[in-house]
C-alpha cells in the first residue's frame, strides 16, 4: 500500500478539469501537489438554517434545512455549517481510495472541511461539508482550494467496489443532499 505521487495522480486518476501546481498569488492554492490533489470549491452552497425549526434526520432529510447561495464566495454564520461542491469531477480507480483532509489556510481560521472517503470506482463531483467552528462569520472563496485528496493505492484489488455495489452517491453531478435508499428508490 502506498500514496500516489503527483505523476501517478495525473496518469491514473481522472480529474476534470485538472489544475497544475503553479503559484497563484492572492488565491488559496489548488491543483496537483507532491502526493495529492487540492480540489476547488464551486459556486453553489447550501447553508444550514433553523428558520423552519426542522429536525436534521438523515433518513428523512428536509431540503428546507438549507438556504441556497450561489456566487464567488459564501459567508457561513458563526457555529454553522454549509454544503458545497467541487469544481472537479473525479473517477477513482478500482485499486485506489481517496482520503480528504482540509486545507491548513481554512483550518487555521477554525473552518473544518469533511468529506467521507472516495471509495474505489466512485465517480462524480464531491459534496463537501464545511463547518464554521468560530463565533464569527466565515468567508469561503469559490474557485479556490478547499481540501486535499490523498490517493492511497491498495496492495490488492478490492472484492467489491463502490460501482459494484451501486453506491447511492455514484455519479452525483454535484452538491447532493443526504438520503437513505428505500425499496423503491432514494
Amino acid at each position: 500500500m502506498g500514496v500516489l505521487p503527483d505523476w501517478r495522480i495525473e496518469r491514473d486518476v481522472k480529474i476534470d478539469p485538472l489544475a497544475t501546481s503553479e503559484s497563484r498569488p492572492g488565491r488559496i492554492s489548488y491543483g496537483i501537489t507532491s502526493y495529492g490533489y487540492d480540489v476547488r470549491v464551486g459556486k453553489r452552497f447550501k447553508v444550514f438554517t433553523n428558520v423552519y425549526g426542522t429536525v436534521v434526520d438523515p433518513k428523512n432529510f428536509d431540503p428546507q434545512s438549507f438556504v441556497d447561495i450561489e456566487g464567488d464566495f459564501c459567508v457561513i454564520p458563526p457555529n454553522s455549517f454549509a454544503l458545497a461542491e467541487t469544481v472537479e469531477y473525479l473517477e477513482i480507480p478500482r485499486n485506489v481510495i481517496g482520503i480528504c483532509v482540509g486545507k491548513s489556510t481554512y483550518a487555521r481560521c477554525g473552518i473544518i472541511v469533511n468529506v467521507t472517503p472516495l471509495e474505489p470506482e466512485w465517480r462524480g463531483r464531491i459534496t463537501i461539508e464545511i463547518s464554521n467552528t468560530t463565533p464569527l462569520p466565515a468567508k469561503i472563496y469559490a474557485g479556490e482550494g478547499i481540501a486535499q485528496i490523498i490517493f492511497v493505492e491498495g496492495t490488492d484489488l478490492c472484492r467489491t467496489s463502490y460501482a459494484d455495489k451501486k453506491g447511492k452517491y455514484q455519479d452525483q453531478p454535484g452538491l447532493t443532499l443526504p438520503f437513505v435508499k428505500t425499496e423503491t428508490g432514494p
